[in-house]
């Protein structure tokens, strides 16, 4: 009998995969899984659950919680020599990464649907020395509000959190120095962020890389260079309506390998969490997971 590991967020949506937990387990039960659930205590312990769950051979490992659970379980996976085919239920804030996909968000039972119905994919993750993330990385004093709200302010109020964070770091936001390599050509100059997305959906912003694709083997680079307040304000806007790539502040290209050196002290930002500091390379990892999409997904990676 095939075996699945649901690994998942106690605290993530109000608590509502929690209280759902019979209801997913059941659903896996009756499509021919034997499953068990892992709740998370704290930092890395999706990863270590998720390193388990491959190296016990379990054939499906479901990341039920927000793109930081997501992170986890696929930073568990990703080194390891068999990978089991990954599976998400989105109980986050903003769930950029099951935006991406169109795993439906609305409902837990709509989620399960898609595990279920079992339509497999290949998908490209990033790598950044010794970690991985699937979606978005980046770097900027913009960029680190994501890690920087507080997880019960997230449970409270949601993605008001970060627009609340966001606001209150408008002001403090300088531009920083930085040498950018990518595939052979070069970027210098003063930026105020950088994006290197692996998906079209970053920070709730679904057009900010309209061109991303999950299995090109290329990331989508996007710089936005030194701008006054009010001309972020001006770009931030156009990028709610996907106006924002021809905009001269903007620089949007897709390498499949990219060096960032700075000047001064910047954060790395992984799928919404803390990655560490700058400078960085990061390698896409061409079809490195196997994942389980939506049927329209699977269509338009066949064509059909």
């Amino acid at each position: 009998m095939k075996r699945a590991r649901l690994i998942y967020n106690p605290s993530a949506g109000r608590e509502h995969v929690k209280r759902q937990l019979p209801y997913i387990l059941d659903r896996l039960e009756g499509v021919g899984y034997e499953a068990s659930a892992h709740a998370t205590t704290g930092k890395d312990c999706a990863k270590r659950a998720a390193r388990l769950a491959a190296e016990r051979g379990f054939d499906l490992v479901i990341a039920a919680g927000g793109d930081g659970t997501i992170n986890e379980v696929v930073n568990g996976l990703a080194e390891l020599p068999y990978r089991p085919k990954l599976g998400i239920i989105p109980a986050g804030t903003t769930n950029d990464f099951a935006r991406a996909i169109e795993v439906p968000r609305s409902t837990i039972e709509a989620a399960c649907d898609v595990i279920c119905n079992g339509y497999e994919m290949p998908i490209d993750i990033g790598k950044v020395g010794d970690q991985f993330f699937i979606n978005i990385a980046g770097g900027g004093t913009l960029t680190e509000l994501t890690y920087e709200v507080p997880s019960k302010l997230k449970t409270m109020i949601g993605q008001l959190a970060y627009y609340a964070k966001g606001i209150e770091k408008l002001p403090k936001i300088h531009p920083v120095n930085v040498r950018i390599e990518y595939d052979g050509k070069l970027f210098e100059g003063e930026i105020m962020l950088f994006l290197v997305s692996n998906t079209n959906s970053v920070g709730g912003f679904e057009r900010l890389a309209p061109g991303a694709s999950l299995n090109d083997g290329m990331f989508d680079l996007l710089i936005l260079k030194k701008t006054s307040l009010a001309d972020f304000v001006r770009v931030a806007s156009a990028a709610v309506r996907g106006d924002h790539l021809n905009d001269p502040a903007v620089v949007y290209v897709q390498a499949n390998r990219i060096k960032v050196f700075v000047d001064e002290v910047v954060h790395l930002n992984l799928d919404g969490e803390y990655g560490g500091m700058l400078p960085s390379e990061f390698v896409n990892l061409r079809h490195h997971l196997q994942m389980l999409v939506p049927e329209k997904q699977m269509r338009k990676y066949l064509g059909t």
